[in-house]
């Protein structure tokens, strides 16, 4: 499934360093509804979406240099499995 995923800083880290906590919210990329919002960190995710998405290292990179920004970051349109969405949350019965 296709989303876009929007971060912002949720707490306080060290500046410049470090894991950051983060809220994730997740929204299907074709604009229907179902959006979900849950709590990770920078390192928790930059890892799920190394290990779970064919996105090219460049754009990982520039990911992760905004997460560092206060107005957080935003991936559109990632290719996401039922499984990793349903192992985050996202689908809920």
């Amino acid at each position: 499934m296709r989303v876009d995923l929007i971060t912002w800083p949720s707490g306080r880290s060290e500046s410049g360093a470090g894991t950051i906590p983060l809220s994730l919210t997740i929204r299907p990329a074709c604009h229907l509804p179902g959006e979900y919002q849950c709590p990770t960190d920078s390192t928790a995710l930059m890892s799920l979406l190394q290990r779970e998405t064919d996105l090219p290292a460049s754009v990982l990179q520039r990911f992760e240099r905004r997460l560092r920004t206060p107005v957080g970051a935003r991936l559109l349109a990632v290719e996401l499995s039922e499984r990793v969405l349903t192992d985050i949350g996202y689908f809920i019965d």
